[in-house]
């Protein structure tokens, strides 16, 4: 009973309420002083207490006039039961150790890790609330080509018709400026992608600041480092139901530079145009040039000219590699003046004997190229 007395007029002294109140505390709490404080400051400072008439048996019971809209926490058994009927899902689970029904430490462990699903649906619902707008891709039609200035050089006309034109260069675009970028954020079932690109887990650290940044509605600093001060266009895709495939690669010719190996096919040049007529004209007469002897074996010549022409013509076994050069020359008597070499196909090769009959150069029926100096 004295610690009882003892325990009233702690709690008063530090409350300041009355002994009658005090006691309502103290009982609730089974007489733990820490607990009745405890109960006291957190939801019964405002309470109004009521005595009850004592019953026969003799016990007072005293309770608060309304209900309250905290519940009170007289032992271990109601802490237990309020931990329980806690949702929140950010809070870990929570644990109780040693002590008796009336004492004892509560132990909170770690967050709860949130699931693939609930990272994506956290995703676009921070996004929603930076004024994200939601895209409907099946009503989109397709955007409109932007019209690029042109770069070029050209000439300004005179004002006057004793004016000349003046050339003006172009303005060459720095290779350092601003440029814009277009990305599509893929929010996959176990991790996203950018674009085509590899799958990032969301539970790896380093792509931690990555998410971070889209929950806060910002572009990730990675994105902004590749405009140079661009604008950053970030489109984000739902895929939480489907597993990341990884795309296959798209065709992409090769655009780089190398080394042409040795062909038959001959270089092009640029010679003085002529017309149809003229060009049938020169060739008829270089055929009609062939002394072709009809009783001897014959056989048919291909060339391959430099301005990209050919020329098919009969000559005899015994007509020499020089005749090949005279029937050229009449046929393109453009071409007569530069200097040029007939080579074999297959393997490559100068035909630098010119007094050799077609049958000794091993040319019957064969493809010659005709090629510049």
């Amino acid at each position: 009973m004295a610690s009882q007395e003892e325990s009233i007029r702690e709690f008063v002294a530090v409350t300041d309420v009355d002994e009658e109140r005090a006691r309502f505390f103290l009982e609730s709490a089974g007489w733990n002083l820490q607990l009745a404080l405890a109960s006291f400051f957190e939801d019964g400072a405002d309470d109004d207490i009521v005595t009850l008439p004592q019953p026969e048996g003799g016990s007072s019971v005293s309770r608060s006039a309304g209900p309250s809209s905290q519940p009170r926490v007289t032992s271990l058994g109601d802490l237990m039961d309020m931990a329980e009927d806690d949702n929140d899902e950010e809070e870990g689970q929570r644990f109780f150790a040693g002590g008796s029904e009336r004492s004892g430490q509560q132990i909170v462990g770690p967050p709860k890790k949130k699931s693939s699903n609930e990272v994506v649906e956290d995703l676009f619902k921070r996004a929603k609330e930076h004024g994200a707008v939601p895209l409907d891709r099946s009503g989109k039609g397709p955007e409109p080509s932007r019209a690029k200035a042109f770069l070029g050089g050209g000439y300004r006309l005179g004002a006057a018709p004793e004016e000349e034109s003046a050339y003006v260069a172009g303005e060459s675009r720095a290779s350092n400026s601003q440029q814009d970028v277009h990305v599509v954020l893929k929010l996959w079932k176990s991790g996203f992608s950018l674009d085509d690109g590899e799958l990032r887990n969301y539970s790896d650290p380093g792509n931690a600041n990555f998410l971070d940044a889209i929950r806060r509605g910002e572009i990730p600093l990675e994105l902004r480092q590749r405009t140079r001060g661009g604008q950053v266009n970030l489109d984000m895709e739902d895929h939480r139901d489907e597993d990341y495939v990884k795309p296959k690669m798209a065709f992409k010719a090769f655009e780089g530079e190398g080394q042409k190996l040795g062909s038959a096919t001959p270089e092009l040049v640029s010679v003085p145009p002529l017309s149809q007529q003229d060009q049938a004209a020169n060739e008829a007469q270089a055929s009609a040039s062939v002394n072709l002897d009809p009783s001897q074996p014959t056989t048919n010549i291909q060339i391959r000219l430099a301005d990209g022409g050919k020329l098919v013509q009969k000559f005899n076994h015994t007509h020499r590699v020089s005749d090949l050069r005279q029937f050229v020359a009449a046929a393109r008597p453009t071409m007569a003046a530069r200097e040029f070499v007939l080579m074999t196909t297959f393997p490559n090769k100068e035909l630098s004997d010119e007094s050799l009959t077609l049958q000794q150069a091993n040319l019957l029926n064969a493809v010659i190229v005709q090629r510049l100096k």
